[in-house]
């Protein structure tokens, strides 16, 4: 059964809604949903609205216009467009009792992609009757899958400057949600953050024409793998205003807060305390929000200029993340070796060494390191140093590695 939706701008006419920072939520919600509708129509999603203008619709009238477009099926999508005040910050989505979640988190999804702050999905219940939805869109449109999406904090200074600026951004998002969700085929504006995945189209050959690495281009979309189905919708803009310069590599390693989160499950999962925790995102209390992107492990450590090899790497996946060829890799021999000793104090008659592998490539130079303990001084000598190299050359044949590291300029 094919679905339709209806939009419903919240408030209007003298019901203004919640004012603050330059915004009057009947207008900005009313814009919001002007957009989705013509998005939703150019897409060939059945839509109606509403109200179209700025009108007065009370609220006992308001969920009967809504049944009025087509009706009480559970074919009928409801989204009830609104702007939160409070003083929070992010975006939420209230879903009705008798409906599952699934619409509910892909818009949020959708809109922490597009640089939202994403609060929490949650349903809320009628004091007098527990049985009942606390808000009437929801409890009076009783067999459609009816959501309130509020956008974010009019109140809140960061909110209210993300809202004026790139509502139709937000509004994009959610129409990608809905039409996704409801079955249709959504194709992204012309000019847009999204690019549709064609024939020949590879995530390397993607993320080169927008200036981003693979790894960038999939943590963008939530890839687990290097899979495209063509006619996919990838965004190929970071939109958090985060820069992806490959010559300046971000070795940390982060985690992004989901339900249910606190800093001490949070802290104990990666083997750190909670003030550590707090100290490594300058955090001064407690609270966390969903969708908020922790470090759990700083690189500061490790030079601008290196990539630390994590698991499932390839050299073929790290040259793609550098925009180089992998073939020259392929067919080259060791150029050269470089050796750097370093006496370590827990080891007064020995030292480590450290054994790095420089394949070059033209533009990057990757390094296996290999870390041997415990060597008599006197090995340290040509005859000795050769049968290291050996060793050394036989690990690399065999993939033998203790810890990687590639090298880019």
């Amino acid at each position: 059964m094919a679905k339709k939706v209806v939009i419903d701008a919240g408030h209007g006419g003298s019901d203004s809604g919640a004012i603050g920072n330059g915004i009057i939520e009947k207008n900005l919600t009313l814009d919001i949903s002007k957009y989705m509708y013509d998005r939703l129509k150019e897409l060939g999603v059945p839509v109606k609205l509403t109200r179209n203008s700025d009108v007065d619709l009370p609220a006992s009238e308001r969920p009967q216009r809504v049944l009025d477009q087509y009706g009480n099926g559970k074919d009928v999508i409801v989204i009830s467009n609104h702007i939160n005040a409070g003083g929070a910050e992010g975006a939420e989505v209230i879903y009705a009792l008798r409906n599952k979640d699934t619409l509910a988190k892909k818009i949020l999804d959708e809109l922490e992609k597009q640089g939202q702050l994403v609060r929490k999905y949650y349903q809320r219940r009628l004091p007098s009757d527990y049985n009942k939805d606390y808000y009437y869109m929801l409890r009076n449109t009783p067999n459609t899958e009816a959501l309130i999406v509020e956008y974010g904090f009019l109140d809140n200074a960061s909110d209210a400057n993300k809202l004026k600026n790139n509502y139709k951004k937000y509004a994009e998002a959610v129409v990608k949600a809905v039409t996704e969700y409801a079955g249709y085929k959504y194709v992204p504006l012309a000019g847009s953050d999204y690019y549709v995945v064609k024939k020949g189209d590879t995530l390397w050959s993607i993320a080169r024409n927008y200036g981003l690495t693979v790894d960038k281009l999939k943590s963008l979309n939530n890839l687990t793998n290097n899979n495209l189905t063509i006619g996919d919708s990838l965004i190929v803009k970071d939109s958090s205003g985060n820069s992806d310069n490959s010559s300046s590599v971000d070795n940390n390693k982060y985690y992004i807060v989901k339900k249910g989160d606190s800093l001490y499950s949070i802290a104990r999962r990666n083997n750190m305390t909670v003030d550590e925790l707090k100290s490594l995102n300058n955090l001064t209390s407690n609270i966390l929000s969903i969708g908020q992107k922790l470090i759990i492990s700083s690189g500061s450590n490790v030079p601008n200029n290196v990539y630390v090899v994590k698991k499932g790497d390839t050299l073929w996946s790290i040259a793609n993340n550098f925009n180089v060829s992998v073939n020259d890799a392929l067919y080259r021999s060791l150029t050269f070796l470089v050796i750097s000793s370093v006496l370590s104090s827990s080891f007064p008659r020995s030292f480590s060494v450290f054994f790095t592998y420089l394949i070059t490539i033209p533009e990057i130079i990757l390094s296996h390191v290999y870390i041997i303990n415990n060597i008599p001084d006197n090995t340290f000598n040509i005859i000795g140093l050769q049968l290291l190299i050996n060793h050394c050359i036989c690990c690399y044949n065999s993939n033998i590695f203790f810890s990687q590291i590639f090298y880019h300029h």
